[in-house]
C-alpha cells in the first residue's frame, strides 16, 4: 500500500522532524551554560570538564555521515526513530549520572543518538517537498531550528540551571523525545531504503567513522590544549589524513560504496559544504566568545546572557520562517547566500570592536542583529545548494554530509578561536594589562579571525557556486522519493 505525504500532513510531519532537530541542537548550548554547576557537583577539573562536551562531539561528528547513508540504505524513518530512542535513553542516564565517568559515557551515547536522529532529517525534508518553493520554505524552517537553536539553548540552559539544577537540562529531553517519537510513528510514513545490494560496505563504514572521530578528537583535544604544531597533534592529524585517503580509495573501488563519490561532482554541493564548514567555524566567534565576553567582562549571569541573544534568535526566525523562501525564489540561492555571508562577516567584525566597559545596546546588540540577519538569510540558501545535487538515492547521504561539515567546522572553529583568544589574553596580561582588558583583547582578535573565515567562505561562494543558482529554483531533475508502506 503506497502512501505519499501531501498537503497539510507534510507540514505537520516537518514540525515533528524539526522538533527532533531542535532537541539535538539545544542540547549542545544548554550543556555549555550548565558546565560550572556540573563541575562543582561532580568535582571535574577544568581539563576533564571539557570531556562533557568532547565526548558528545566525537560521537556526533564521527557518525553523522554513516547515519545519513544508513538512512538511504535501510530506512530514514527507521534511523530517525532509533536515534530518538538512543538519545532519550542516554539523556536519562546523563541526568541520573552521579560520577564523572558515568556522565561522560552517557554523553558519548547521547552523541550517537543525536547523529542518528539529525543526519537523516534534511534528506527526509527534500523528499517530502519536491516542489521548489515549498522545499525552500521547508528548508527555511529547518535552517532556523539548526541555526537559532543554539541561542535558544543559552536561554533554556540558564532558566533550567538557575531555576532547578543541571540534571534537568538532560531530564527535559525525555518527555520531549517521547512525544516526538510517538508523533513520528503516527505521522511519518514508512519508507523502504535501497538495500545493501552486493553487500554492506563495512570497510568503508569503519574507515570513515574512524577518520571523522579521530579528526574531531584531534581538534578538540591535542590541538586545543597542546597547539597545532605539537607532535601529538601532527601525528593524529596525519593518521586522520591516511584514513580519509584509504576511505576514498575504498569507495572508488567498492561495488556498493557506502558513500558514492558522484555526490562530490556537483560544484554547488561541494562548494556549499566547504562554505558551511568555514562559516560555522567563524560564527563560533559570536556564540562562544560572545558569551564569554558577556559573562567574564560585563558580568552577566547565565539567564541574562540567554536573554541578550534573544533578539538575534527572533531575527533569525523571522527571516528563516517567513522570508527565506521568498528571497531564494526571487533572487536565487547564490545571491541570497552572498549577501548573508557579507552580513555575517560584518557582524563579527563589528563585534570585534567591543571595549572593556562596553554596553549591550551600543556595543553588542547591533553586531548580533547583523549576524542574525545574515544567518537567517544565508543558511536556508546554503542548505538548498547543499541538497541541490542529491538524487532520491543520495538524499540521506547529502543530509549527513551537510551536518558533518557543520560539526567539523564547529569543532575546528572552537579549537582555533579559543586557542588564539587564550594566547592573546596571556600575552596582554604579561604586558601588564588588567584581567578584563586582557580577556577583551583576546576575544577581539578571535572575532576578527572569525570574520576572516567567513570572508573566505564568501570568496569560495563567489568562485565556486554556479551562476545558474542565482536564478529562481526550477523543478528538480530527479523524481522525489516515494514513501511506501502503511502507517
Amino acid at each position: 500500500m503506497s502512501s505519499v505525504l501531501t498537503g497539510r500532513s507534510r507540514w505537520v510531519a516537518l514540525v515533528v522532524l524539526c522538533t527532533g532537530m531542535l532537541m539535538i541542537v539545544l542540547d549542545v548550548t544548554v550543556v555549555n551554560v550548565a558546565l560550572p554547576a556540573i563541575q562543582h557537583d561532580l568535582g571535574f577539573t577544568p581539563s576533564s570538564l571539557a570531556w562533557v562536551v568532547n565526548a558528545y562531539l566525537i560521537a556526533f561528528g564521527g557518525l553523522l555521515l554513516l547515519a545519513g547513508r544508513l538512512g538511504d540504505l535501510v530506512s530514514r524513518r527507521g534511523v530517525f526513530l532509533a536515534g530518538l530512542a538512543v538519545f532519550v535513553a542516554a539523556s536519562l542516564a546523563c541526568g541520573l549520572a552521579g560520577s564523572q565517568e558515568a556522565l561522560i559515557a552517557a554523553r558519548f551515547v547521547q552523541g550517537v543518538g543525536g547523529a542518528m536522529t539529525s543526519a537523516v532529517i534534511l534528506g527526509m525534508i527534500v523528499t517530502m517537498f519536491p516542489e521548489p518553493r515549498e522545499q525552500a520554505r521547508a528548508i527555511g524552517v529547518f535552517s532556523f531550528v539548526a541555526s537559532a537553536g543554539g541561542s535558544i539553548g543559552l536561554l533554556a540552559g540558564g532558566m533550567l540551571t538557575q531555576g532547578l539544577n543541571w540534571h534537568w537540562i538532560f531530564f527535559i529531553n525525555v518527555p520531549i523525545g517521547l512525544v516526538t517519537a510517538v508523533a513520528a510513528i503516527r505521522l511519518l510514513p514508512r519508507d523502504r531504503g535501497l538495500g545493501f545490494g552486493d553487500g554492506a560496505d563495512a570497510t568503508g563504514a569503519v574507515l570513515i567513522t574512524a577518520a571523522l572521530m579521530l579528526c574531531v578528537y584531534t581538534i578538540v583535544k591535542p590541538a586545543a590544549e597542546l597547539g597545532w604544531g605539537a607532535p601529538q597533534t601532527l601525528g593524529l592529524g596525519g593518521a586522520t589524513i591516511v584514513l580519509l585517503v584509504a576511505f576514498v580509495i575504498r569507495e572508488a573501488k567498492a561495488r556498493n560504496p557506502l558513500v558514492p563519490l558522484r555526490i562530490f561532482r556537483s560544484a554547488d554541493v561541494s562548494g556549499a559544504n566547504a562554505i558551511q564548514a568555514l562559516t560555522v567555524a567563524g560564527m563560533f566567534g559570536m556564540f562562544f566568545l560572545g558569551v564569554l565576553y558577556l559573562q567574564q567582562v560585563l558580568g552577566y549571569d547565565s539567564l541574562t546572557t540567554g536573554l541578550a541573544f534573544l533578539p538575534t534568535t527572533v531575527v533569525m526566525g523571522t527571516l528563516s520562517l517567513r522570508y527565506a523562501e521568498r528571497l531564494v525564489h526571487r533572487f536565487g540561492a547564490r545571491r541570497v547566500l552572498l549577501v548573508g555571508l557579507a552580513l555575517i562577516a560584518g557582524g563579527l567584525a563589528l563585534f570585534a570592536r567591543v571595549p572593556v566597559d562596553g554596553g549591550y545596546v551600543l556595543d553588542v546588540l547591533p553586531a548580533t542583529l547583523l549576524l542574525g540577519i545574515g544567518v537567517g538569510g544565508s543558511m536556508p540558501a546554503l542548505a538548498v545548494l547543499a541538497m541541490s545535487g542529491a538524487t532520491e538515492q543520495d538524499a540521506g547521504l547529502a543530509s549527513g554530509l551537510f551536518n558533518t561539515t557543520a560539526q567539523v567546522g564547529a569543532a575546528l572553529g572552537l579549537a582555533v578561536l579559543a586557542t588564539l583568544s587564550a594566547s592573546r589574553s596571556e600575552d596582554l596580561a604579561g604586558q601588564g594589562a588588567g584581567a578584563a582588558a586582557a580577556l577583551t583583547g583576546g576575544y577581539r582578535l578571535a572575532l576578527l579571525v572569525g570574520a576572516a573565515l567567513v570572508a573566505v567562505a564568501f570568496v569560495v561562494a563567489l568562485a565556486v557556486i554556479r551562476r545558474s543558482a542565482e536564478r529562481p529554483s526550477v523543478e528538480p531533475a530527479e523524481p522525489a522519493l516515494v514513501l511506501t508502506g502503511e502507517r
